[in-house]
This record gives C-alpha cells, structure tokens and sequence, in this order.
C-alpha cells in the first residue's frame, strides 16, 4: 500500500515495471483512433490472469484506490483499458481511471461505477450507448430497478437502487446487418435477464478481417485469463449484447 495524494492506493502492475507501463501508454496516445489505441492497449492483456475481486471495498471496508494488472476480472479488464485510452502517461492514467471508475472522481464504494450502463449514465461519459442504432430496430428496452432483486433486497448492500431504461441486442437478432455496425474497440456486455442487474460479463470487440471477436477476461476454466474468441461462437446461447462506443471514434 502506497500512497498519492494523501490518499491510500494499492499498486501491483503485474508483467510491467512503471517504465514499460508507461512506455505502452505513450506510444497509445499517438494513435488518433480510439479504436486502434483501445486494440493495441488491451492486446498487451492477453494472457493475464483472471482474477476476481481485486478491487477494496465494500458497506463496511473503506474504499481503497486499487491498481491491480497481476490479474483481472471482465469489468476490471475493461476499466484499466478505458483509462489508458484516455491518458498519455502513467501518472495521467492513474488520474483518469479515478474518473471512469468513480462518479465525480470521488473514491467510495457509493461512488464506484458497479454497473456496466454507468459508464454512459455518468458524466463526464468518455463512452456512449449505441445500441438501439447498432441494432437497427432489433434492439429491444426493458426497464430495470438497478441493484434490487427480485425479493427486494439489494445485490450490493449500500448502494441505492436505481431505475433504468436497459436496451440490448437479443443474440437471435445479431446477424451480419448488426455484426458490420460494429467497431473495434466498442466495449461489448452480455445482457442479464436478471432482476437489478445490467449485464453478467464485458470484453471487447476487436475486428480481424470479416471476423468479429470478443477479447475478455474469461472466468471458464479453460482459460481463467484475457483471451480472444469468435463473437459470434460466443454470444450463442446467451441473452444478448449492449455496446458502449467510446467516444473518438475516427469518422
């Protein structure tokens, strides 16, 4: 446990020393596409550990600023990868992972980022949810009570449920039409049916010819680390897809 800015951070970068971390976010910064930074940062993942609960905090732990890249899960995963996209060094990594993890920069278990669509909910939002327009008519919307379950309880003890409009992509209705709209780099949940939840997993789509991939931190057994797989191999069997598009997106 280190300490920055008067405050308690816990830091293990893994395969990285500070110098190698923050040579790859640097040369990142230079690509003008969001999409090929979000590609070249999150290939330098492959292969780390899956990892579940990393992160400090909870109703009754105090929320401690964690930068952990020994080992990750889905949503940690992703969330390492949208602060280095947004930054130019390490110390301004750092800096922007408290922004996308946190509402208002703020580091509390009340104001950590617990679901997938907060990402678009908050701002400043660097990601946008486009996926009533990838869909194109196939997308359909729910409205959930965010965080309450089905007896009434709540998923997260201390964090205050909240209503919101879901929208995903049913994996029946993702076919070529919906598969050319996508992008590498969008950031990609599998829809949860669930009461109170948003998705159940998070990756990213990475596009490699006519192929649509999923990179992610995989929890099967077969992997337990960040792997690639064919999106649509992926998706069957599962309720659906939401995508978040980063915003700077070439045009």
């Amino acid at each position: 446990m280190t300490t920055l800015n008067g405050r308690d951070v816990h830091i293990e970068l893994g395969r990285w020393t500070e110098g190698e971390l923050d040579k790859i976010i640097r040369e990142a910064s230079r690509m003008e596409d969001a999409g090929s930074r979000i590609a070249f940062l999150s290939g330098h993942f492959l292969g780390i550990p899956y990892r579940e609960s990393t992160l400090i905090g909870d109703s009754n732990t105090p929320e401690v600023f964690v930068i952990n890249l020994s080992g990750v899960d889905c949503f940690t995963f992703v969330d390492y990868i949208e602060a280095m996209r947004l930054s130019d060094s390490l110390d301004s990594f750092r800096k922007n992972l408290q922004q996308v993890r946190y509402r208002d920069s703020v580091v509390s278990y009340a104001s950590r980022k617990h679901f997938f669509t907060d990402w678009a909910e908050y701002e400043p939002a660097s990601v946008e949810d486009l996926t009533e327009q990838i869909g194109g008519g196939k997308a359909k919307s729910i409205l959930k009570m965010m965080n309450l379950k089905e007896d009434r309880t709540n998923l997260l003890p201390g964090i205050n449920p909240c209503q919101r409009t879901i929208r995903y992509i049913p994996a029946e209705n993702i076919d070529s039409s919906v598969l050319q709209k996508l992008r590498t780099g969008d950031y990609a949940g599998i829809y949860s049916p669930l009461q109170g939840l948003d998705i159940s997993h998070a990756g990213i789509i990475i596009r490699e010819k006519n192929t649509v991939m999923f990179r992610h931190a995989s929890s099967d057994r077969r992997h337990r680390m960040v792997v690639e797989q064919d999106l649509q191999e992926y998706i069957s069997g599962k309720p659906g897809l939401i995508i978040l598009r980063p915003r700077g997106f070439r045009i």
